[in-house]
C-alpha cells in the first residue's frame, strides 16, 4: 500500500519539496518555489514523475509561506499526485539546539521551542517556522513531523562539542558544536555501512558541496563534526572561510571599523573559495587551476589541505580507520578532488582505482582497489528520502 510523505525544506524566500512513496521509495513529485515574500513575482515549479507526469509552471505573487504552499497544493491538486494520500508532512529544520536530537511529531510546544532557539539559526528556523505553520494550517489531518539539522550530532561526546570558553557563559548563550548537515551524514555513513557490509566501520563522510563538512562516525554513531555553533566552522566551502583564527575578528574590527554583521557577511558570502579563487562552482576552479592560473591553484591547494587535514585528525581520534565516503555535489562529482584528496593518504593505506574513480555513475560504488586498507566510496546522499525514513519510522511507533 502506497505511504506517501511530503517532505517540505522551507528557506527564507524559497521551498523545495518531494513527494516520496515510502514503500516504494519512489519519488512521485517535485517542485521548487522560488521569490517568496521579495516584493517580485514569484515562480513554482511543479514537476510530477508517477501516472500522468508532466512539468507545471506558475508565475504569481507570493507574499508569504502560506500563499506559497496553497499555490504548491493547487497545483497537486490540478495535476496529481493526491495529496490527501499523504499520511504525513516531514519538515527540514536546521537547528534544533540541545533540546531535539531525534525527530519528534510538531506541536505548539515544538513551534515555541524552536522560536526560543532561533538566535542560534536566525536566517533558518525562522523562515522554517513559517513552512511549518502554514503547512499545519493547509494540511490539518495528518502528522508533521520535524527532522533537526544537527541532530545526528546532539550526542557528540563533551570533549567533542565543548568550546574552551567560560563554562557560565557557554551555557547562558548555549555556546557549544552542534554541527550540521547531520540529514545528510547520518544517510549516507548508513548507506555506506550497507554497501560494505559492515555495521562496526569507522568512516569519516566527506559532505562536499557549496556548503562542506566532513564527520567522524564510529559504529554508527557520530563523534566528531567540522561545523559548529554555526555552518561556517571548519572545511573550505564556496563561500565561507571554515576554520579561521578568532583573533581575525577582533583585527578587522580594529583596523578596519568593520561592526559584526559586517565581518560576518565577509566571513560567510565573501570567503571559501570565492575569497580563494574568484570561483565558487568547483569546476570552474578546477578549469582555471588546469590553466595554470596561481591564485586558482593555491586556493585549491588550501581546499584539500584543509580536507586532508581533518580526515587525518579524525581518524586519529577513532584510533583506526576503514572506510572514508565522498558524497554531495563536489564530493559526488568530482573525480580530481577524490583523487587530489586520496593522493595524500597513503600513509593510511589508500589505494585509490583511478579507472573507477573517473567512471560517473549515480549508485553507491567502491573507488579503491581490492588492495586499499581504507575504503573510499562515493555515496549520493538524499536527505529528502532520508527525511522521509525518518518521520515514517516516527509515525509508525
Amino acid at each position: 500500500m502506497s505511504k506517501p510523505i511530503l517532505v517540505l525544506n522551507c528557506g527564507s524566500s524559497s521551498i523545495k519539496y518531494q513527494m516520496i512513496d515510502t514503500e516504494t521509495e519512489e519519488v512521485l513529485a517535485k517542485g521548487l518555489v522560488q521569490r517568496i515574500a521579495t516584493g517580485t513575482t514569484g515562480t513554482v515549479d511543479h514537476e510530477v514523475l508517477s501516472g500522468e507526469t508532466g512539468e507545471f509552471h506558475v508565475d504569481q505573487d507570493l507574499p508569504n509561506h502560506e500563499v506559497a504552499l496553497a499555490t504548491v497544493f493547487k497545483l497537486f491538486d490540478e495535476h496529481g499526485p493526491d495529496l490527501s494520500a499523504t499520511v504525513a508532512v516531514a519538515h527540514r529544520t536546521v537547528h534544533g539546539g540541545e533540546k531535539f536530537s531525534a525527530p519528534v511529531l510538531i506541536d505548539e510546544e515544538v513551534v515555541n521551542t524552536m522560536k526560543d532557539l532561533s538566535p542560534l539559526a536566525p536566517l533558518h528556523n525562522p523562515a522554517g517556522i513559517e513552512g511549518i505553520n502554514a503547512a499545519r494550517k493547509l494540511l490539518t489531518d495528518v502528522p508533521h513531523v520535524g527532522i533537526f539539522d544537527t541532530a545526528f550530532f546532539a550526542d557528540l561526546p563533551a570533549e567533542a562539542h565543548t568550546y574552551a570558553i567560560d563554562t557560565e557563559l557557554a551555557k547562558k548563550l548555549q555556546i557549544r558544536k552542534y554541527g550540521f548537515h547531520g540529514t545528510s551524514h547520518q544517510f549516507v555513513s548508513g548507506e555506506a555501512a550497507k554497501l560494505l557490509g559492515r555495521d562496526d566501520l569507522k568512516q569519516i563522510v566527506c559532505h562536499l558541496g557549496n556548503g562542506a563538512s566532513i564527520s567522524a562516525v564510529d559504529a554508527g554513531h557520530a563523534v566528531e563534526t567540522s561545523m559548529g555553533l554555526t555552518p561556517l566552522a571548519g572545511l573550505v566551502m564556496g563561500t565561507r572561510s571554515g576554520d579561521i583564527d578568532p583573533g581575525v575578528v577582533a583585527y578587522l574590527s580594529r583596523e578596519l571599523g568593520w561592526d559584526a554583521q559586517r565581518i560576518d557577511t565577509e566571513l560567510n558570502k565573501k570567503s571559501g573559495m570565492l575569497g580563494l579563487t574568484g570561483h565558487t562552482d568547483m569546476r570552474d576552479v578546477q578549469e582555471a587551476a588546469d590553466s595554470g592560473d596561481e591564485r586558482t591553484k593555491v586556493g585549491l591547494d588550501v581546499y584539500i589541505h584543509r580536507l586532508v587535514f581533518y580526515i587525518g585528525a579524525y581518524a586519529t581520534l577513532m584510533g583506526g580507520l576503514d572506510a572514508i565516503t565522498f558524497t554531495a555535489g563536489v564530493g559526488e562529482n568530482s573525480a580530481e578532488i577524490r583523487e587530489m584528496a586520496c593522493e595524500r593518504l597513503g600513509l593510511f593505506g589508500v589505494e585509490l582505482d583511478k579507472e573507477a574513480n573517473a567512471t560517473r555513475s549515480k549508485s553507491p560504488r567502491v573507488i579503491s582497489t581490492p588492495n586499499s586498507k581504507v575504503k573510499v566510496c562515493v555515496i549520493p546522499t538524499n536527505e529528502e528520502l532520508a527525511m522521509a525514513r525518518q518521520a515514517l519510522a516516527l509515525i509508525s511507533k
